[in-house]
């Protein structure tokens, strides 16, 4: 397995990476060329966009938010250009306490309106247990609502701007440069933000049916191209960094970061949205993947200039591994049981990344060498076919 030899990511990650001669991935490169940007000049191209969808009585964008650090500094930016925004939050049912506070003070603290949809507690539990059998994520009804329940009030409120914060795929992997100015694309929401699948996948799974799913309908061309929807993404006109939006939100907007450690990271400030995010959530992309939380957390550290690779690795090291305690809520939450867990985790597993010895699952290590990690419970098709 290649690592980047700049921060720790490896060469099969959930963003695609490619390496140049150096061993540094496409990621690191593309966070090099953010500091040659000249972010004045990126502020007043944001001024000359915004100021083409300014109303007199109307909504001037939409912000779709969850109510943590980055959702803060997207209706930061509106507030102080003196935008009048529409906040819309898909509520995912597993708020921490600080989550629900930092999202219900966004209407005290902004002059927005505020859509919180939450589906039934009995469609979101199906959508967990739905989502990790199919696709092992048992957030993607997360992903899939965030993505599409505010492009369906945007277009039911004739709104054409959309701010998102940033693009995982960009910051992470080094997808698209700054200076291509990407934007949000129906395309990109199924193929990367929903992992190929959409919500017609999901009928008739877990007793869903396509009534139950109308929120994470995806507006039809017909009805973008009458509005003239558009989805930019802030980090390309501002330098968006996790560490500093959680340091804006908390100085300027009484923002709370997580009151307790997480069991997978060292970092209190991110995924505060959703308990599960950096627990079972996260522990499943180790499961497929063999890095976690701790490794996206630590390259933006590293990459930033605050933490070297070698504490990034210390900390891939402690945390990444870890298979944290939240799972006994999430395994009560939705009626499965941890041996059940185990054996449908284990067929996510990537060929790429992890092999079978003496009964155990053994992966190549960043900090070098090989380790085994836990005994076979189920079996990926790659292994059975083998």
């Amino acid at each position: 397995m290649q690592y980047c030899t700049k921060c720790v990511y490896p060469a099969v990650a959930a963003t695609p990476l490619t390496f140049d001669s150096h061993g540094v991935c496409s990621g690191c490169r593309i966070g090099l060329n953010k500091v040659k940007i000249d972010w004045d000049e990126r502020r007043q191209m944001f001024v000359d966009l915004i100021d083409q969808y300014r109303t007199d009585s109307e909504y001037d964008c939409l912000l779709p938010v969850s109510g943590g650090k980055d959702s803060y500094r997207a209706a930061h930016i509106a507030k102080e250009f003196g935008l009048k925004a529409l906040l819309v939050t898909y509520h995912g049912n597993n708020y921490l306490p600080e989550g629900e506070t930092n999202l219900q003070r966004m209407r005290e603290v902004f002059p927005f309106d505020h859509i919180v949809f939450r589906p039934s507690q009995d469609a979101l539990i199906r959508l967990n247990r739905a989502g990790f059998i199919k696709t092992g994520d048992m957030n993607w009804h997360c992903h899939a609502g965030i993505f599409t329940y505010p492009m369906q009030i945007a277009v039911k409120y004739k709104i054409p701007l959309v701010f998102w914060g940033d693009h995982g795929f960009t910051e992470h992997g080094g997808m698209y440069t700054h200076n291509d100015f990407f934007e949000f694309t129906a395309k990109d929401r199924y193929e990367n933000g929903l992992h190929g699948f959409d919500w017609f996948d999901f009928e008739n799974v877990e007793g869903l049916r396509k009534k139950d799913l109308q929120f994470l309908m995806y507006p039809d061309d017909a009805a973008i191209m009458d509005v003239g929807l558009r989805g930019i993404y802030l980090s390309n006109y501002f330098p968006f960094d996790g560490h500093i939006n959680a340091q804006i939100a908390r100085e300027t907007y009484g923002w709370l970061e997580a009151q307790q450690s997480f069991d997978r990271t060292y970092r209190r400030v991110s995924n505060v949205d959703d308990m599960h995010e950096n627990g079972v959530h996260d522990y499943m992309k180790f499961i497929k993947l063999g890095y976690g939380r701790a490794s996206d957390h630590a390259q933006y550290d590293i990459r930033a200039g605050r933490m070297t690779r070698e504490e990034g690795i210390a900390m891939v090291r402690k945390y990444d591994h870890v298979k944290p305690s939240d799972i006994r809520r999430w395994l009560a939450y939705t009626g499965m049981s941890e041996d059940e867990f185990d054996a449908i985790a284990d067929t996510f597993r990537n060929h790429r990344v992890w092999s079978i010895e003496d009964g155990q699952w053994v992966k190549e290590n960043v900090w070098g060498g090989r380790s085994a990690y836990g005994p076979v419970r189920g079996l990926p098709a790659w292994a059975k076919a083998a």
